[in-house]
């Protein structure tokens, strides 16, 4: 068994300060920084997050709005929500439905 797959089935560990880099996790580093950027300048063109699902600090920032107004869309319905664990989601297109919706000429 070569160290590529050695490394795929042991769990990720903290570096050290003598762990030798592989091309290979130069590669992987390469790819994961390539794609994050991808996602910020989709961000920053459209104006619209680069993922699907918003945590609520993400929405408060996106709306400009205050933890309790959140809170306030939530309890009375206005903006949809799924809850896992402790984490509350808002998903993107809800909010922009909600915006359309609510929008005044």
């Amino acid at each position: 068994m070569d160290t590529l797959q050695q490394r795929a089935r042991t769990p990720m560990t903290a570096p050290t300060r003598d762990q030798i880099l592989t091309q290979s996790d130069l590669i992987e580093f390469k790819e994961d920084m390539l794609q994050e950027f991808k996602r910020i300048i989709k961000e920053c063109i459209s104006g619209a997050p680069g993922k699907k699902w918003l945590k609520s600090t993400e929405v408060k920032k996106l709306l400009g709005i205050s933890h309790g107004f959140l809170q306030s869309l939530r309890d009375t319905g206005v903006l949809p929500f799924t809850k896992i664990g402790g984490s509350i989601y808002y998903d993107y297109e809800d909010i922009t439905v909600m915006m359309a919706t609510n929008k005044q000429a």
